[in-house]
């Protein structure tokens, strides 16, 4: 089971409002709208995942790692881990 299990529907939840958020930057570019309009929504869309991301390296860390550590298999989980942290803080 993955980490993120226990939260799965607020996860798909979330990543729906993303996208439909997607949808309406599609939107305001097709209809012309401000430029600053569009540039805010996307800021706006990309702290949306970047809480997401944030949310799933927390349960990852809590489930998956912990696990990871108590079965005496830290050290692959930690260099994993911190990739991931590195891929997300886009190093």
């Amino acid at each position: 089971m993955y980490g993120y299990a226990m939260n799965k529907k607020d996860l798909q939840d979330r990543l729906r409002r993303i996208e439909g958020q997607v949808r309406g930057l599609q939107r305001m570019v097709e209809e012309d709208k401000y430029c600053i309009d569009i540039l805010t929504q996307l800021s706006s869309v990309s702290a949306a995942l970047k809480a997401v991301g944030m949310g799933l390296l927390d349960d990852h860390v809590r489930h998956c790692v912990r696990e990871s550590i108590e079965q005496g298999k830290g050290d692959e989980k930690m260099a994993e881990l911190m990739a991931a942290v590195a891929r997300f803080a886009g190093k």
